[in-house]
């Protein structure tokens, strides 16, 4: 009779499977849709949402496909020959610090433009937000490098090593336990404060103006004026709500695993955990990479444009087979 960890390793697998047939499709569509500059999006918002798609993708192509489903399905096959694991491992920690980080970025870049008219114009361009996503894709390459020298062959067959075992130096070494410790601090628990702050800060800008921009009006009742900042709010309207779909999908997914490194890193423990235990680790994980499958959707339900986008880009194949299809039967 299957166990609980059976059936859960079950649903698991075909978990993956779904999150890798949605992931890659949706980000590919989200880069090509977005670069296209067709969505009345500002050229620093494309960028950086098209930064976030791409992070994705490679997560979903790293972290999902070529570790977790190749595990399950596939397993001895050319992506567990150790040097390969070794550098999809780097590429997986570097795509999901890069996710999450491009998000945090965004968030701030939003946050200038409501929150801080006086660099607005400066900061929020496209060449800055290029700078930006340049240094930070770079700067977390870099930090994600050491993690090469943290795998070692599980065995070697016909001289070949095969699979990555985390080498046992890596809990009680020094330097790699405050490596440890700096990469969980950086990567999720300081972007989920900031993302937070941003956000809590960002509320409280638009509820002290919306107070002022009605005193004001009460004060002019008797007249008939225009009010072209509350306009300008109007139309800025969607990319408010852009941003806290975007952050709030973040947060709720991000959470399960974020409430799990706080319980291993202030308890100690993380070896010998039972089945439940290993089970709330492992859907926390789950949750983590489901979250690359969720932006594109959001887009689609919050931009009017990106809809059309893809609307035209679904109906574009369909379309030409039938124009193709009458061609030859003329």
């Amino acid at each position: 009779m299957p166990t609980m960890l059976d059936r859960y390793e079950s649903g698991e697998r075909m978990l993956y499977v779904i999150i890798a047939l949605i992931g890659v499709p949706v980000n590919f569509m989200a880069i090509v849709i977005l670069s296209r500059g067709k969505c009345g999006l500002s050229s620093c918002t494309t960028r950086y949402l098209v930064a976030m798609a791409a992070a994705d993708l490679l997560v979903i192509v790293t972290a999902v496909i070529l570790l977790k489903i190749n595990y399950h399905y596939f397993r001895g096959s050319f992506p567990d020959i150790t040097p390969v694991c070794r550098v999809t491992t780097v590429l997986k920690y570097a795509a999901t610090d890069c996710s999450v980080w491009f998000t945090v970025t965004f968030t701030f870049d939003r946050f200038v433009s409501i929150c801080c008219q006086k660099l607005k114009n400066n900061y929020c361009s496209g060449k800055t937000a290029a700078l930006v996503l340049t240094t930070t894709g770079i700067l977390f390459f870099l930090k994600n490098v050491p993690r090469y020298f943290t795998r070692d062959p599980k065995e070697i067959v016909n001289n070949v090593p095969w699979f990555c075992t985390v080498i046992k130096s890596y809990f009680t070494d020094p330097w790699w336990v405050g490596y440890d410790w700096f990469d969980t601090v950086l990567t999720p628990f300081l972007p989920f404060s900031v993302i937070l702050l941003l956000n809590a800060l960002t509320v409280r800008h638009i509820l002290v103006a919306s107070r002022v921009r009605k005193g004001l009006k009460g004060q002019n009742k008797g007249e008939n004026r225009s009010d072209p900042e509350m306009e300008s709010r109007k139309r800025s309207l969607r990319s408010v709500i852009l941003l806290f779909t975007i952050s709030g999908s973040f947060i709720l997914l991000w959470l399960t695993l974020v409430v799990n490194l706080v319980y291993y890193q202030v308890t100690g423990t993380g070896q010998g955990l039972n089945v439940s235990e290993w089970i709330f680790v492992d859907v926390g994980f789950l949750l983590r990479n489901f979250s690359c499958c969720t932006n594109t959707f959001i887009y689609m339900v919050t931009q009017s444009k990106f809809r059309e986008q893809v609307k035209s880009a679904v109906k574009y194949p369909v379309i030409a087979v039938l124009q193709f299809i009458n061609k030859t039967t003329r």
